[in-house]
């Protein structure tokens, strides 16, 4: 399920705000607004979503199995009506109520997205083992949610829209009857309850572990440094390098097809440094690599298809040692089979929250600054540079230093 969940992720994180703005000529500004509403309700809903999943555990795998095929398919309707919206049409101006069906779209398609991801999410944790098997269970997840991803970056250029989402269709409904045939949670781990008297409280049990507020913080700030040159990447392809709309899949597919194959180099580095230590370094690559995007202009394709091979190593720990982390910390705890969804539910909001921020954020300023799509002038151009570039990098090195503080440099194991 890694597969089909990263397929939906990337075009309708990346290719959306893209493709609204340049095909139906909706604002920068208001669509930032959209994005930031839909993409804020999504997160905040995330921590109840987690305990409702914590509830369906505990009471069998197989009856949480059966929602989440139900979500699929509504995910699945969700995802097909953004690319083809029956409430527009291309050329016409939207109306008020074009943005009210975009809206009602996105949050039905987030909201089973976001259920049927925790779900997942918990079946890694609730398998339990140590800290090098949850690192392996999160590198194949996340291994298989690359490729997932380098599909869904190459399907539009190559096959067009259509083709994407009857795609997404076929990998969706083949990840879920793997996952029916998938090795269940022990059930004596599913039998584990919360205290009767927990009720809602439970919902805030996590942020009372130090680990976990810790790893949260340095989670928003890295998160951010990665959503903003995602939310931003086609424009400074189209703009600022001004490469061919047939070159673009290439620099994703460069940058993801990276990150996959430097996982198993990420997993012998967790054996001799350790996840936390591990995951310091993949941030200071990313901060080293990333800078040289700033001094790019037109026709830097090349340059920039390095930094998108060395960045995608670089990616490659934030992919699959968080998740480890977290399931470890979990286990720690003391909450495996207890509340992990409420965990990940947690977990998920910051992501969302992240994303939710970079687009309602960086489009409106950019506007703000003077970046229109399609400019040729230099000061939007150099506004979309420093959203791009410079402003990752400094939140990215903040990360590390929060990091460095918090875990790396502390003697005592929190992690």
């Amino acid at each position: 399920m890694g597969l089909p969940l990263a397929f939906l992720a990337l075009p309708l994180y990346m290719l959306l705000p893209n493709h609204y703005a340049r095909e139906y000529g909706m604002s920068l500004a208001a669509l930032g607004a959209v994005l930031l509403a839909t993409r804020a309700l999504d997160a905040v809903v995330d921590p109840s979503l987690g305990r409702w999943c914590d509830a369906l555990y505990r009471r069998s795998a197989r009856h949480m199995l059966g929602l989440a095929s139900v979500l699929c398919v509504l995910m699945g309707l969700g995802f097909g009506v953004l690319f083809f919206p029956p409430w527009m049409s291309m050329g016409q101006a939207p109306d008020a109520l074009s943005w009210v069906w975009l809206s009602v779209a996105l949050v039905a398609t987030y909201l089973s997205f976001s259920a049927t991801t925790l779900m997942h999410q918990s079946w890694g944790a609730l398998l339990a083992g140590g800290e090098l098997q949850q690192s392996r269970l999160a590198a194949w997840r996340e291994g298989l949610a690359l490729l997932g991803v380098v599909l869904a970056s190459v399907a539009p250029s190559l096959w067009g829209l259509p083709t994407m989402v009857g795609l997404f269709g076929v990998v969706l409904a083949l990840g879920l009857g793997a996952w029916w045939l998938a090795p269940q949670p022990a059930a004596a781990t599913l039998a584990q309850a919360l205290p009767a008297d927990a009720s809602w409280r439970s919902l805030w049990q996590p942020l009372q572990r130090a680990a976990f507020r810790k790893l949260l913080g340095v989670c928003v700030v890295n998160g951010t440094a990665s959503a903003i040159p995602a939310t931003l990447l086609f424009f400074f392809l189209q703009d600022r390098l001004q490469v061919t709309s047939a070159q673009e899949p290439l620099f994703l597919g460069v940058f993801f097809v990276s990150a996959a194959v430097s996982i198993p180099g990420w997993m012998f580095m967790v054996r001799r440094w350790g996840l936390v230590r591990s995951w310091w370094v993949g941030m200071m690559l990313a901060v080293c690599v990333f800078a040289g995007a700033v001094v790019l202009e037109a026709g830097d394709a090349l340059p920039f298809l390095w930094i998108c091979a060395l960045s995608g190593m670089a990616q490659g720990a934030d992919l699959a040692l968080p998740g480890a982390l977290l399931a470890g910390l979990i286990a720690r705890e003391g909450d495996l089979g207890r509340s992990q969804g409420t965990y990940m539910g947690w977990w998920n909001f910051v992501i969302k929250l992240n994303l939710a921020l970079a687009a309602g954020l960086s489009l409106p300023l950019l506007a703000w600054a003077g970046y229109v799509p399609g400019t040729r002038e230099l000061q939007g151009l150099q506004a979309l540079t420093l959203a791009y570039a410079v402003v990752p990098c400094m939140l990215k090195m903040l990360a590390a230093v929060l990091l460095y503080v918090f875990f790396v440099r502390s003697t005592k194991d929190d992690l």
